[in-house]
């Protein structure tokens, strides 16, 4: 895509066409540009949530905090600690909410991480799991916090290769109850490969192309971008690093 912004002409050329600078497309353009740009940049790395670094970008946080709010799940199940930054806010929301707990998985938690989210504020509700995610062991253990009748909604965020979010889709799909999700984030790989940090397998090796495989396979399952709950803009564009990551159980 090339692409050209003229603030003064009030226009936008994108290959090679004129439109209106305030068109969905122009606005579109612009936002590829800003979500590819500042995936290389690591422009999500400058924030966190209550003290602990998240590495999300803001506008998939408000987001996914809709999902949550809407959908007030008991349990929440995140593949992928880092520093704890994302447990953080989820526990924070149910804290808000009055009920429902974190369960995080990581094949490695570092000791300073697991040191500062169990002595956080909102440890009471995260229950760190340490190995992989796709192991059966590991499965094990995360179903023994789950109860009957809990609402299960579950995020993966671990590794993102294609093959691996596959196993964990197939893995983790039917602890997720009717009407939730299961969120294959970060989609964004298959548009910044070949850039800073992205290296060129990434287009057909993401997250994305592991949950349309997932959906082709598993019809209890469909590819459902959230809709906003409240939308006074004069835009449906939305930047995101997490396209094609929610999978609604029907």
């Amino acid at each position: 895509m090339t692409v050209s912004f003229d603030l003064e002409e009030k226009k936008a050329i994108i290959d090679g066409r004129e439109v209106s600078i305030d068109s969905d497309e122009a606005f579109a353009a612009l936002a590829r540009l800003w979500t590819v740009v500042g995936w290389w940049k690591k422009y999500s790395y400058q924030y966190t949530w209550l003290g602990r670094p998240m590495i999300q970008l803001p506008e998939d946080v408000l987001r996914i905090q809709e999902l949550i709010w809407q959908l007030k799940p008991d349990v929440l199940i995140e593949t992928g600690v880092a520093h704890g930054g994302s447990l953080v806010f989820y526990a924070s929301l149910f804290e808000a909410i009055g009920r429902g707990k974190v369960i995080g998985v990581d094949i490695e938690i570092r000791p300073h991480n697991r040191a500062a989210i169990e002595s956080h504020d909102m440890a009471k509700r995260i229950t760190l799991i340490e190995g992989s995610s796709t192991d059966i062991g590991i499965l094990e253990k995360v179903k023994s916090h789950i109860k009957p009748g809990d609402k299960v909604l579950v995020i993966l965020d671990s590794d993102h290769s294609k093959g691996h979010v596959l196993a964990e889709l197939r893995a983790y799909a039917p602890l997720v109850t009717p009407e939730s999700y299961i969120v294959a984030t970060d989609g964004i790989m298959s548009e910044v490969a070949g850039g800073p940090r992205a290296p060129e397998h990434w287009r057909g090796d993401n997250p994305s192309a592991a949950a349309r495989d997932f959906v082709n396979e598993n019809p209890a399952f469909t590819l459902a971008p959230l809709a906003p709950v409240f939308n006074e803009s004069e835009t449906r564009v939305e930047p995101t690093y997490w396209p094609g990551a929610y999978l609604k159980r029907k």
